[in-house]
């Protein structure tokens, strides 16, 4: 298997993060520099992070374990089930059910559900009304849209892959508490200290998305025997991304970035360069909670059974 090149990873524009106004201060061992607003996230560390998990994964999948690939983001949909699906592992691109982790056994109950609305002899159509049937039929389809990707999960998997550290917060969380191994792809506003193997990438580019997932894919793919098949030609890449919603641009992110995104040179990947110019305000900053997860885990330090109530009522943070 190639590893990903430096070249590749800032053509796709892995190494634009949020405006410096949204950094996490947990994110500044992962930033080149500053330019124009923006903090230049460090593609040698980018690379460096991406071998380092790959071959973690492999382990994990060598030894039997399983992979859990979690996008629920628009621009991370379709590219996380496709390979997912490709390397034979579980996806979940619908909304994160709280408790899918750590109440599993509930989400047993409703996928055994799922697979008796889906026998067409099942003894639960007998007798029913056209309105009845109607009703169990949008059961099913909800049930399905929802649980696709880990119906054929058995138990709980072995580690967790996530695009976007914030929108995952709840799924990272859960498996942190259940001791899962977590992967996954973070941008600069997000806390890399929760997280096992982190990539530091912009996780808001579709085509840093799907060039960091199927390279996740790919080491599964050759762990497992398979057949690599990720280098889609650029007509069925135009279909993937025609496909999924267009990729918002960052926040606030001034034009001047998306005119100069091109020439970028490899100079803002170095790690020979430190991060500059951080406010004084930034460093005092950290003494802060900065996500909702890190001001639900100081209430839930202060109040234990705040946790309780969240998993009892399936709460989101």
């Amino acid at each position: 298997m190639n590893n990903v090149s430096i070249e590749e990873l800032i053509k796709a524009g892995a190494h634009f993060g949020h405006p410096t106004s949204r950094w996490h201060p947990g994110f500044s061992n992962y930033i080149s520099m500053k330019k124009n607003g923006v903090h230049i996230i460090d593609m040698e560390q980018t690379s460096q992070c991406m071998i380092r998990g790959v071959k973690a994964i492999v382990k994990i999948v060598q030894g039997n374990g399983n992979i859990l690939f979690v996008g629920t983001k628009k621009q991370a949909k379709d590219v996380v089930q496709q390979a997912a699906d490709r390397c034979g592992m579980y996806y979940i691109v619908e909304r994160w059910l709280g408790g899918t982790l750590t109440n599993y056994g509930t989400i047993k109950r409703s996928i055994k559900r799922l697979t008796l609305l889906e026998k067409e002899s099942s003894e639960i159509y007998a007798n029913r009304t056209k309105k009845e049937l109607n009703g169990l039929e949008r059961e099913r389809l909800r049930l399905a849209d929802l649980h696709r990707g880990i119906k054929d999960m058995k138990h709980l998997p072995s580690a967790l892959f996530f695009v976007d550290g914030i929108q995952e917060k709840i799924a990272i969380a859960e498996a942190r508490s259940l001791g899962i191994t977590i992967f996954g792809i973070i941008d600069s506003n997000t806390d890399p200290t929760d997280i096992d193997y982190p990539i530091p990438a912009n996780d808001d580019s579709m085509k840093t998305i799907h060039l960091i997932v199927n390279y996740i894919a790919d080491g599964i793919v050759e762990a497992t025997g398979g057949t690599m098949d990720s280098n889609l030609s650029s007509e069925e890449l135009g279909e993937v991304l025609s496909n999924t919603a267009t990729e918002p641009p960052k926040e606030d992110i001034k034009e001047s970035i998306e005119e100069n995104a091109e020439s970028v040179d490899l100079e803002v990947a170095i790690p020979d360069v430190t991060v500059e110019d951080i406010d004084e305000n930034e460093e005092v900053a950290k003494k802060y909670a900065f996500t909702p997860l890190e001001k639900y885990e100081k209430l839930k330090d202060k109040n234990p059974n705040i946790e309780i109530l969240r998993q009892t009522f399936g709460l989101d943070i």
